[in-house]
């Protein structure tokens, strides 16, 4: 039998950047910081753990009792960690999760992910966490067969760097690209990795206007370069993602609707919300 869409989905636990912004005008879109889940053949794959990663935790421990996923970092900015001491799953033996992330100088991923759980910033220790953990280092141009799935990873243009992945499986192939600001080389790099992709995440935080006004180097992109490089990569469904904290619902709403104008496919993405190829 051949891998179809239901053996293949992307769900949103966090989809707001740079902090939590929750909040009764945000319940739409949600207030948590990045975490995608995406399912490929039955193996759960992990994308940033933001505060989303929490309740993510929460619902796997539910859903298996005993865990066991592929966790893949895209760089290491607050709002893509913060939520790491928080995942319940990692602290039960007999868990198992297999960690991914670019090295920055001498430091691998297990001691930067360390670092923020050290005295003075956070009383637990990682070495309090007691689930079987393999930490890898990935890079740009990195090539993964991780369960039934192929990852491939390319360079972003972020300060101090950050990863896309592409997650291929049965045919199909979804893309995770926030914390990407645009501009000629970044936009052709990213419209090769995500060529035919039947999903494309991207960092859509500001408008075109907002980047001009006050935003550049802040190492993010617009929803105008989001339906860009969407067009241009020929992708099937667009993720405007990394939303503006300051952004309520009714205005991603209104990006929302600008950006399915302009690209059929498009739509803000929805914390709780599954997407499937």
């Amino acid at each position: 039998m051949s891998a179809g869409p239901r053996d293949f989905w992307l769900r949103c636990w966090g989809t707001r950047g740079s902090l939590p912004a929750p909040r009764p005008t945000t319940n739409v879109y949600g207030g948590n910081t990045p975490c995608l889940e995406i399912r490929a053949g039955g193996v759960v794959y992990i994308f940033d753990a933001g505060s989303g990663i929490r309740a993510l935790g929460a619902a796997l421990q539910k859903e298996f009792g005993t865990v066991s996923a592929n966790i893949f970092f895209t760089h290491y900015h607050w709002d893509h960690i913060h939520g790491f001491p928080f995942f319940s799953p990692a602290y039960s033996p007999g868990n198992r999760f297999t960690i991914f992330g670019e090295p920055r100088g001498s430091r691998g991923v297990r001691e930067i992910l360390a670092g923020q759980m050290a005295m003075p910033y956070f009383p637990v220790p990682i070495e309090a966490m007691r689930a079987q953990v393999e930490f890898c280092d990935v890079g740009p141009g990195a090539r993964l067969q991780v369960g039934p799935a192929v990852i491939l990873a390319e360079a972003l243009n972020h300060p101090g760097r950050a990863l896309s992945y592409r997650v291929e499986y049965g045919g199909r192939a979804i893309v995770y690209a926030t914390d990407n600001e645009h501009g000629a080389e970044a936009n052709e790099r990213l419209i090769r990795h995500a060529q035919g992709a039947d999903i494309l995440v991207y960092d859509a935080a500001y408008t075109d206007a907002e980047w001009k006004a006050l935003r550049k180097g802040w190492g993010h992109s617009t929803w105008q370069e989001a339906v860009l490089v969407a067009r241009k990569a020929k992708v099937r469904k667009l993720l405007l993602f990394h939303h503006e904290p300051a952004r309520d619902d009714r205005a991603l709403a209104a990006i929302e609707r600008r950006a399915r104008r302009k690209f059929r496919g498009a739509a803000a993405a929805r914390e709780g919300r599954i997407y499937r190829p």
